[in-house]
């Protein structure tokens, strides 16, 4: 269940790889990759130098001209895959 939380921080890993680390201290690395064919806002990502000039925007990553992700979604995305190499 996401909190209000706010990213703190994002790294450019490689790829569509950032590494983002919320206010909380839930941390991970997210693959972008599938934004790229999300309709026009995110058309300038597939540009290498546009996608790494993301920053920490309004809580959440944002890219120039105007593209950005939701933090609930990437909040629920690192946690889902936290639980998921959780031991059982």
């Amino acid at each position: 269940m996401w909190n209000l939380n706010d990213v703190r921080s994002v790294h450019f890993q490689g790829g569509h790889v950032y590494h983002v680390v919320f206010d909380d201290g839930l941390e991970g690395d997210l693959d972008f990759s599938e934004y790229l064919s999300r309709g026009p806002v995110f058309e300038s990502l597939l540009d290498p130098a546009v996608f790494r000039a993301a920053r920490v925007e309004g809580g959440t990553i944002a890219w120039p001209g105007g593209a950005d992700i939701a933090p609930e979604t990437l909040y629920e995305r690192l946690e889902s895959a936290r639980m998921a190499r959780a031991p059982g």
